[in-house]
């Protein structure tokens, strides 16, 4: 045997040593990691299909309870509504207690839907925004159906500069103010909103011409400013 025959099979025998004495001491180790991550692989695959067959059931019921009520079957509706609040999945609970609400004011239940938009709107469960529109429809509801001070006491706040629904604010509370004779409030708040290059192009155009009326009205002061 030659020499270097000879010391490739001693390194041979010294990296299978090596070898050896690694997965003697570190094997154990390495094999338990790998089921953890087999079993995290698992856990989370499993969890992902859990998560979207419970949200694909919810949307499904709220679909169903959706077509319910454009089919004017609206008991059937707000009972699915409501089944739906109890064992939905997701944000569809929420959506589907607003929902609800308006299938209510549908139905000629005004102080029933008003009620439980405030109660959305009180809930600081619910995301803000999903809260602030609670607000405003409780308040679009009470344009008719209440008073100045109920409608500013849920969409004053919405009336901010900042508020992506402050033109819809300003209009609910400027129909309040004319409907209540408050002929100077409800002109500025349509003149805000016509002003106001950030609000809708409907919007504005509405204040334009609901600015108008009021000023012909003859019920504005000529200090005004108008």
């Amino acid at each position: 045997m030659s020499d270097d025959s000879f010391i490739r099979e001693v390194n041979e025998e010294l990296r299978k040593e090596q070898a050896k004495a690694l997965w003697n001491r570190f094997g154990p180790a390495l094999v338990a990691a790998a089921v953890l991550v087999v079993l995290g692989t698992a856990a989370y695959v499993g969890y992902r299909y859990w998560d979207e067959t419970r949200a694909n059931a919810s949307g499904d019921a709220f679909s169903q309870a959706l077509l319910l009520a454009n089919e004017g079957k609206a008991d059937e509706a707000l009972a699915a509504f409501q089944q739906l609040e109890k064992d939905g999945y997701g944000a569809y609970p929420i959506l589907a207690r607003m929902r609800a609400a308006t299938v209510k004011a549908d139905k000629g239940d005004i102080d029933g839907a008003v009620k439980d938009f405030d109660a959305v709107a009180v809930d600081n469960a619910i995301p803000a925004s999903l809260r602030d529109m609670a607000r405003l429809r409780a308040g679009l509801l009470l344009v008719d159906h209440g008073s100045y001070a109920d409608v500013s006491a849920r969409v004053e706040q919405l009336t901010d500069d900042n508020n992506p629904l402050r033109s819809t604010a300003r209009e609910a509370l400027g129909l309040a103010a004319w409907k209540e004779g408050k002929a100077q409030d409800a002109l500025k708040l349509f003149e805000q909103i016509a002003a106001d290059e950030g609000a809708p192009r409907n919007a504005r155009q509405r204040a334009t011409l609901m600015a108008e009326l009021i000023r012909g009205s003859g019920n504005v002061k000529p200090d005004s400013g108008s």
